[in-house]
């Protein structure tokens, strides 16, 4: 893929101006227990305050708001296990636009409910991704509605790019920025950014090791499945697309992958220390970067906590 294909400098700041008076400009908070424990001065970019409570209404969002008439006429069609669902739904009913959302039927109850919230119809699928594509390609056949794939679509990688930049222009001296990698959407938002508004920025993947097809992906140098799904990281179960796999090549320089019990120990000092909730997904980039600590000390570094949609029945079980 060559470069001019991919999103540019204008196209991302086109894409702020063009969600920020739909959503939150969510902060940037520091906890000098944490740096003094790290040896590391960290900036959470606070998606987990997020309209939907995540950072996926900035793709969304960009997505349909580019969108003609004519485009949304016949609805928008999405697959997602949970906060990319709550997005267009809600971007959709923003727009007056008919939403229907492909959801595993295992991802959390008060994911399901919030869609179900903002007016999309839900149609519950196996937990796979085969089973998912397969279900919204019917639906689309059926209805024409326009798929807005969750990741690998250039409309909504440039949406995410926004928190990144967003981050880079209240921290612009980053050593470094931590994102979690799923399907691929945020990071490659987040390399994009960096590579253009901050060239002495470095970008981090973190991925859980129950899911680990961009690490093995990166390694090898073409895409590969992960060998198995296993995960608290729900959010983090999607497989790399080709658009995605491509930026991460060029402008990622390193994934790290991290245990289950990593993920919670991260999630729980969070929570305890800075006093926000943050579902399991986004305590991933933490969790990374506080296992590679030593790679980092006496660095500034950006971390991208990316959602706060918990399921609460769940806390037995971590904790």
């Amino acid at each position: 893929m060559e470069n001019l294909q991919l999103p540019s400098p204008i196209e991302i700041t086109e894409a702020q101006v063009r969600i920020n008076p739909h959503i939150h400009k969510t902060p940037v908070l520091t906890s000098d227990a944490l740096n003094k424990m790290l040896g590391i001065e960290i900036f959470f970019k606070c998606e987990n305050f997020q309209k939907v409570g995540a950072f996926k209404i900035r793709g969304a969002l960009n997505a349909v708001l580019a969108m003609t008439k004519d485009d949304l006429k016949y609805g928008i069609a999405t697959h997602s296990s949970g906060n990319h669902a709550q997005a267009i739904a809600l971007a959709a009913k923003m727009v007056g636009a008919k939403a229907y959302i492909v959801m595993p039927e295992n991802c959390p109850k008060i994911k399901i409910a919030a869609v179900k919230g903002y007016g999309a119809e839900i149609i519950l699928c196996e937990p796979t991704l085969k089973a998912r594509e397969r279900e919204v390609n019917k639906i689309v056949e059926k209805t024409n509605a326009e798929f807005i794939h969750p990741y690998n679509d250039y409309r909504v990688i440039t949406g995410q790019a926004t928190c990144a930049k967003e981050l880079l222009n209240e921290q612009s001296d980053v050593d470094a920025i931590f994102a979690p990698v799923g399907g691929g959407g945020l990071i490659s938002g987040t390399a994009l950014s960096a590579q253009y508004f901050s060239k002495n920025t470095a970008v981090f993947g973190a991925e859980p090791e129950g899911a680990q097809d961009a690490f093995l992906s990166f390694k090898s140098g073409k895409i590969e499945p992960a060998p198995f799904i296993k995960t608290i990281a729900d959010g983090l179960m999607a497989t790399l697309g080709d658009k995605t796999f491509s930026i991460i090549q060029q402008y990622v320089k390193d994934i790290y992958t991290v245990s289950d019990e990593e993920i919670i120990s991260a999630m729980r000092l969070l929570w305890e220390r800075m006093k926000i909730v943050i579902e399991p997904s986004g305590a991933v980039s933490f969790a990374a970067l506080f296992k590679n600590k030593e790679h980092f000390k006496g660095k500034k570094v950006g971390i991208i906590l990316t959602g706060g949609n918990v399921d609460l029945g769940m806390m037995k079980e971590w904790f």
